[in-house]
């Protein structure tokens, strides 16, 4: 539990997380707007 609460002490550690955060909702915002836009253009054909 020691190593766990360093981690979690650890200010690069928090930044690091929030940095994953952040590209995975980036990530998903663009999953997201490339299958609706295909989605969308595939009905239109």
């Amino acid at each position: 539990m020691n190593l766990l609460s360093m981690l979690a002490n650890d200010p690069v550690v928090m930044f690091a997380l929030g940095g994953l955060a952040i590209l995975l909702a980036i990530s998903g915002y663009y999953i997201y707007y490339f299958i609706t836009h295909i989605q969308e253009d595939s009905k239109d054909r």
